[in-house]
């Protein structure tokens, strides 16, 4: 059994739940309202800003110069993506350039991408790549398994031809076949904590979605709404 296949089987409850998610499956048959969309776009531009950031780390801990330049172009294109995002939704979603400014993540974006940082401080790149895993691997499921949707707005299915297409697919393995090989020399004790780092990201990553379905907010800030 390869390592990543263990990761599978013991994050399995979690990946259910994940390709099941009403969220997912709102976008899935078309009936998300737009308004809690736009909400995960907007925290979802601000991960990928810093997934971008944790390729580059990931980048800079490579001893081999081609994976180095593997890693870096991950970036680059993560940055693009952003971009991307933001540029095709914008205006479908009445994303303004005020909702840009006042953003404020969420606590569960927020405590994500900090998790993100704490696995790429360990200075091990093996643990850089197991926390990042679980978003490209997921998104490609969510991809493969709802390839055939056609649900109604058009972006829903735009959003699911971009994770079921080739590219991002092939990406995806290319994640899975490193990670594998990071820790083929390890022992059992620092693979475990290599998959740690997997498991707490891909908690986060259906407590995104839990975010995004209930417009998580920081619960002083729900307080003060409540009593007004």
């Amino acid at each position: 059994m390869k390592f990543t296949d263990e990761l599978r089987a013991a994050t399995k409850e979690s990946w259910e739940q994940s390709l099941h998610h009403p969220f997912v499956q709102g976008i899935v048959k078309g009936d998300l309202p737009l308004e809690t969309f736009k909400y995960y776009i907007l925290q979802d531009i601000y991960y990928l800003k810093h997934y971008g950031k944790i390729h580059a780390t990931a980048a800079s801990q490579a001893e081999d110069f081609k994976l180095t330049a593997l890693l870096a172009d991950k970036a680059r294109f993560t940055a693009e993506a952003e971009l991307t995002v933001h540029n095709e939704h914008a205006e479908i979603l009445n994303i303004t350039q005020a909702d840009l400014d006042n953003f404020k993540p969420a606590p569960t974006a927020y405590a994500y991408t900090s998790h993100l940082y704490r696995a790429s401080l360990s200075g091990n790149l093996a643990h850089t790549v197991a926390a990042i895993l679980p978003c490209y691997w997921l998104y490609a499921d969510i991809g493969k398994v709802n390839e055939n949707a056609t649900p109604e707005p058009e972006i829903y299915r735009n959003w699911i031809k971009m994770y079921a297409s080739d590219w991002f697919q092939d990406s995806t393995t290319e994640m899975i076949n490193l990670l594998n090989t990071l820790v083929e020399d390890m022992n059992d004790k620092e693979k475990e904590k290599v998959k740690e780092q997997f498991i707490i990201a891909k908690e986060y990553e259906l407590h995104f979605w839990e975010m995004s379905y209930n417009l998580e907010g920081w619960l002083s800030e729900s307080k003060k709404v409540n009593s007004r």
